[in-house]
């Protein structure tokens, strides 16, 4: 089953998803999966292009997956990055003492 290429709306966990293909104006790229949530005021998600295999299935399982890992980053807490270079080097030090460590 091939997706239509008018609006495609669906509900998963109380969110309404209202999708459609559009293409970018600003790249001149060709079609885009577009979409905007019911829980969500002025915010429309472009993640990935349309083409000619998609299904209804898969592009609403994309867009899930997609939205709900959006979420999940924009809940996360920042990470000061001296803190993440800190980690790094941390994690490079206990490689290189465990490649220096002699055998048992």
């Amino acid at each position: 089953m091939t997706v239509p290429t008018d609006d495609l709306s669906f509900v998963h966990d109380g969110r309404t998803f209202t999708c459609r293909i559009e293409g970018s104006a600003a790249t001149g790229r060709g079609p885009w999966w577009w979409f905007a949530v019911s829980t969500e005021a002025h915010q429309r998600h472009a993640p990935f292009p349309a083409v000619a295999s998609d299904t209804l299935a898969d592009v609403q399982a994309r867009i899930v997956a997609y939205h709900d890992g959006w979420l999940a980053r924009r809940a996360a807490p920042v990470e000061n990055p001296w803190q993440a270079r800190a980690r790094q080097r941390q994690a490079e030090r206990q490689a290189s003492a465990v490649v220096a460590a002699p055998p048992a």
